[in-house]
């Protein structure tokens, strides 16, 4: 009976948990939204809104970690913390990547070849670094995927020139292989650590690396942004950053890893949607034909986790 009682509590948390997970996504597909409007408001560039995002979701993911592990959060060896070293590099690349394709091919294109193409980058790293096995569906999927992206390059062709969306494509597929990257130094410290650890101490240090860089280049760290900038700052920390992770993780504690990725779709829904209704942004035919592949390369790696 106590069993069957434990079953039953947790089968009704599970909705909860996936309603948290797609929350998640919805705050993240607000990125790219929060980012452009943030370009016209000051004169920017992607390593400072990489900072700053980081610079601000930093302090609220290590307060949470303390809450949630106590003495034991920054108690790690040397070869995993070189490894968060790893995880917060990759942000920090993801962070200058993905907000640099923007301004070239607009939020729609960036998110959705960064999210589509991100999960085959994975499956292919994951075959050669951890020597998993590619399925027909993976097999299915890539060239999908990349034929998808090619038909994107032709969005907007009046506004974007050619030159300039190759530009935009290539950085959105480097913030996808570079979060590739993280989720698979994130896996190898799932087991030994909560999961708060590795991501609040790789924030924290892919922020200090944004930090040198955006320091480097020349103009260095900008700090001009109007009240309205900032806020545009602060919400990028601390929403669909420091709130967004917080909100997954505690959503994957009662929902399955398969339907918790299907959730996470909202996120270039949501981008399109607000892209679309705030700044007019639309996907000609053969982008839109494009979207379809990748997002289908996407679900046949869904049906193959199913099956497995």
């Amino acid at each position: 009976m106590g069993s069957q009682a434990q079953n039953d509590a947790a089968s009704r948390f599970v909705p909860l948990g996936l309603l948290q997970v797609t929350s998640a996504a919805v705050l993240w597909g607000t990125v790219g939204i929060a980012s452009k409007s943030l370009y016209s408001l000051a004169n920017t560039d992607p390593l400072s809104i990489g900072f700053f995002r980081l610079a601000f979701a930093a302090p609220a993911l290590l307060i949470a970690g303390r809450l949630a592990t106590g003495d034991r959060l920054l108690r790690v060896s040397g070869r995993d913390l070189v490894r968060m070293a790893g995880i917060g590099a990759m942000m920090a690349l993801y962070q200058a990547t993905y907000f640099a394709a923007i301004p070239r091919v607009g939020v729609t294109v960036t998110t959705l070849v960064t999210l589509c193409t991100a999960p085959l980058f994975v499956a292919l790293l994951a075959t050669g670094l951890l020597g998993e096995r590619l399925s027909r569906f993976t097999l299915l999927a890539l060239p999908a995927a990349l034929l998808g992206t090619a038909l994107l390059i032709n969005v907007n062709p009046v506004q974007v020139s050619s030159a300039e969306a190759v530009v935009g494509i290539g950085l959105a597929l480097s913030a996808a292989m570079s979060y590739a990257a993280l989720v698979l130094l994130s896996r190898t410290l799932a087991n030994r650590y909560h999961p708060l650890q590795p991501i609040a101490i790789g924030f924290t240090l892919g922020a200090a690396l944004l930090l040198g860089l955006a320091s480097l280049q020349p103009g260095g760290l900008v700090l001009r942004y109007s009240p309205l900038g900032w806020l545009h700052l602060l919400y990028l920390g601390l929403v669909p950053t420091a709130l967004a992770y917080f909100v997954f993780l505690a959503g994957m504690r009662t929902t399955p890893a398969t339907t918790a990725s299907i959730a996470t779709l909202a996120e270039p829904l949501t981008s399109a949607l607000l892209a679309w209704l705030l700044f007019d942004e639309r996907l000609g035919p053969t982008s839109g034909l494009g979207a379809a592949l990748l997002i289908g390369g996407l679900l046949l790696q869904y049906v193959d986790q199913r099956q497995r």
